[in-house]
């Protein structure tokens, strides 16, 4: 990993930091105005500097990310603490596991479609939550 000064966009950046698949997606995703530092749209052209804190919007989460180290290949999953701090709130993440969690409904295999009184009474269930 490297450890230079040298300025580097950020669309390469998001990509080399593990936040998006392809520098692609993170270049639509820039585009798009998903992406932001310091409250501020960027465009995929913006350099990354070492302390900016980057906005994130991937799916429904919102990632906070402070910047560590400046680098320009990517790094193996198990590097990426050393990229950049995760300043997302907790909240956030528990926040998408609930909409996971509320999304599946769990039924056993082979149970068939609910009848209309389970089904009634799942719904029932969500409204609740």
């Amino acid at each position: 990993m490297e450890n230079k000064e040298e300025p580097i966009r950020i669309d390469k950046w998001l990509w080399a930091a593990r936040l998006f698949k392809t520098r692609s997606l993170a270049a639509d995703a820039i585009k798009g105005g998903k992406v932001k530092i310091d409250d501020n749209p960027v465009k995929p052209s913006r350099e990354v500097k070492v302390g900016d804190v980057i906005q994130v919007q991937i799916e429904q989460l919102h990632k906070v990310v402070e910047v560590k180290t400046v680098i320009k290949n990517r790094v193996s999953a198990k590097q990426v603490p050393e990229v950049y701090n995760d300043l997302t709130p907790k909240e956030e993440y528990e926040r998408i596991e609930f909409m996971r969690a509320y999304k599946a409904e769990w039924r056993d295999r082979g149970a068939g479609r609910p009848t209309k009184k389970e089904r009634r009474m799942i719904e029932k269930m969500k409204d609740e939550m």
